[in-house]
């Protein structure tokens, strides 16, 4: 099945980390095509999306395309019911879609104050009140999925579902301005940041495109509070694979860790594997070798 997904800038579109979210979080995968967000190129873009005006849109195999990360969520769920985007019991299912709903239309305090950035965490941003307030809801509501549900893993709604993926990028804003929450919350935003397909997203954030200036903010800064990556430098040839793990093309860049050499077909899958090599199963498995 041919899905093509238009995304934003990777570090900064929390939209669009939604939208790759529903794909990548539930087994099912698309071409991905960047639309560099406050440039001429996001408009020339998203042209071969239309009607789409913004990020994510998700050209459909039949070539139809679905704007809006809400309906993504919907239609995909739709197509794959078993790919398990809302949960099987009804009651789960019904605080799930109420979960994205209001998270598709609120919290519009800690998104402006406190846009989401994956290439830096910062100490303290001095979030006002309107932020804490924002915060609050979040963990009643956290905690009111949890009491509805039953669940008691680590996500809200028994498996990780809709409602997950869309709190995907509000967790990614609590770890990267040192937001203040309860420690049942905090927990919730550490499985966010240790979760497989969040954690290869931001590992490309980290190296797909320039510093976006408007994200930029003089606060002061600390390491992000995810998963310590595994030591790892640039080198030179040979490696111990002759086809790079994603593509099975030829290598030609290079990468030192635990003192095996892989291989890789072009910068861009060196790099991102750079930024964080045991998020990656591909990679982890030539290691194992």
């Amino acid at each position: 099945m041919d899905y093509h997904l238009c995304i934003g800038d990777r570090a900064y579109s929390s939209w669009s980390l939604r939208g790759w979210l529903l794909l990548e979080g539930f087994g099912l995968h698309a071409s991905i095509k960047v639309a560099p967000l406050y440039s001429d190129e996001f408009a020339r873009t998203l042209t071969g999306f239309a009607p789409a005006r913004t990020v994510p849109a998700l050209r459909l195999p039949d070539g139809l395309v679905v704007a809006d990360s809400l309906a993504i969520a919907e239609e995909l769920a739709s197509r794959h019911p078993h790919a398990g985007h809302l949960p099987t019991d009804a009651r789960a299912r019904a605080v799930a879609r109420a979960l994205v709903a209001e998270m598709h239309a609120s919290f519009t305090a800690l998104r402006s104050h406190c846009p989401m950035n994956l290439r830096v965490s910062y100490s303290d941003c001095a979030p006002p009140q309107a932020v804490l307030d924002d915060l609050a809801r979040l963990d009643m509501l956290w905690d009111w999925a949890r009491s509805e549900t039953g669940s008691t893993g680590l996500w809200l709604c028994g498996d990780y579902s809709v409602a997950d993926a869309f709190f995907a990028p509000v967790a990614a804003r609590v770890a990267g301005y040192n937001l203040p929450m309860p420690q049942s919350a905090l927990a919730y935003v550490s499985a966010q940041l240790t979760h497989g397909p969040f954690r290869r997203w931001r590992a490309m954030a980290l190296v797909d495109g320039p510093d976006q200036p408007f994200y930029r903010r003089d606060w002061p800064t600390r390491p992000w509070p995810g998963p310590t990556p595994l030591p790892a430098q640039v080198c030179e040839g040979p490696s111990v694979n002759a086809g790079c793990p994603y593509s099975g093309k030829p290598v030609t860049h290079f990468l030192r860790v635990q003192e095996q050499t892989l291989g890789f077909c072009n910068a861009f899958c060196r790099d991102k594997t750079l930024s964080d090599v045991a998020a990656w199963p591909q990679a982890m498995s030539l290691l194992k070798t």
